[in-house]
């Protein structure tokens, strides 16, 4: 008879870190118990605090793989247009055009995202934790700072713009559309807020 392999640490600890996202999104960070989790994973507490020595360094360790991910995926798509057009604004709203088909491939009870959901329970984490979730969001704001410079190096804009806030805006569109689209059971509410986005940002550097 065929033997199951034996679970690996790091499954062990990527389990716990998936049933915790989900968790957290759907209840909260209070309301998710190491218990609960425990069981999900199907391992013994000691072995939760194998890996993580309290909540705090749970929280800590969904954050990074959150952020982690996130950036990887952000690097993944965005390259994947810069291939398919050289022209930094022709790139971008290719980029865009992406974005709003990933997505749109969200299900319908999508539960939202991580970093805002710490963002709103903030009080229950550490400096550090707070400061990791920040950072995450100013790397938005930095990445995006840096694609609108580089576009108005080629089409400079008739108007004065602020490209901090026009950076900001991508953090502001995805996480109110992840929010409206929830509240009013519609996931086609964030593609449609990005692809308004790409028309606002075509006009903005409009050449000519």
């Amino acid at each position: 008879m065929n033997q199951m392999p034996p679970k690996r640490r790091g499954d062990a600890r990527e389990k716990i870190l998936e049933l915790a996202e989900s968790a957290v999104l759907a209840k909260g960070f209070t309301a998710t118990s190491i218990d609960e989790l425990v069981a999900g994973a199907g391992i013994t507490k000691s072995g939760f605090f194998y890996h993580f020595k309290d909540k705090n360094a749970l929280a800590k360790a969904m954050i990074l793989r959150y952020l982690e991910r996130d950036q990887t995926l952000l690097d993944d798509l965005f390259r994947r247009a810069d291939e398919l057009n050289e022209d930094p604004l022709h790139g971008f709203l290719v980029g865009l055009k992406m974005f709003a088909e990933l997505m749109a491939d969200l299900p319908d009870n999508y539960p939202g995202c991580l970093a805002a959901s710490f963002c709103y329970q903030d009080q229950l984490f550490d400096a550090e934790i707070r400061d990791l979730n920040a950072q995450g969001m100013l790397e938005w704001r930095q990445r995006f700072r840096a694609r609108f410079e580089a576009i108005a190096g080629r089409y400079p804009p008739s108007e004065a713009v602020d490209m901090e806030a026009l950076a900001d805006m991508t953090t502001v569109l995805v996480e109110g559309g992840l929010i409206l689209g929830r509240a009013l059971q519609d996931s086609s509410i964030l593609p449609r807020q990005i692809l308004m986005f790409r028309d606002y940002v075509r006009l903005v550097f409009a050449p000519g």
